[in-house]
């Protein structure tokens, strides 16, 4: 949490950052981690129409390799890159992509997930003076250690130096 003063005994409580707030190579620990609900699974998956039965079907599951239901990884890369947002894009001007996604180890309902991210680069905004591009590249992984996805993502923030 960052407080900035805005006059007299008064802060005012932000989250995420301006251009000026990340450097390359800066790496951000994201808190809390989650634990994955049978609710999770399954809402998600019927809410996108992922009518695969490895979601949701506990029979299916039981006779697949992982031997259980499978959590959709679609809440994998939403729910690591939701925990992103506070100390990174809560104040971004847009999303502009994600990049290089790569799913490693399956996870499970019952599995807690944590994200990290890396700065990867930084650059003034071509066509939006005022404004900048931040890329990271954000692992989420189980309690256990295990990797379970990585990704790069780029978003839009302002920068606090109006002549940048």
């Amino acid at each position: 949490m960052t407080l900035r003063h805005v006059q007299g005994n008064e802060y005012r409580e932000e989250h995420g950052g301006d251009y000026e707030d990340f450097e390359p190579g800066m790496v951000i620990r994201h808190w809390p981690g989650r634990t994955i609900s049978e609710t999770d699974n399954t809402w998600l998956t019927l809410l996108t129409m992922n009518q695969h039965p490895l979601h949701f079907d506990e029979h299916y599951g039981a006779g697949s390799e992982y031997g259980r239901v499978l959590v959709n990884s679609g809440i994998t890369l939403c729910l690591i890159g939701g925990m992103t947002v506070q100390a990174l894009s809560a104040r971004a001007v847009a999303n502009l992509g994600w990049d290089k996604v790569r799913l490693r180890e399956p996870v499970f309902v019952g599995d807690t997930l944590y994200a990290t991210s890396r700065i990867l680069d930084k650059r003034l905004s071509r066509s939006r003076p005022g404004q900048g591009i931040v890329t990271v590249e954000t692992t989420g992984t189980k309690s256990t250690g295990e990797t379970v996805i990585v990704f790069e993502r780029s978003f839009m923030v302002r920068c606090r130096d109006s002549s940048a």
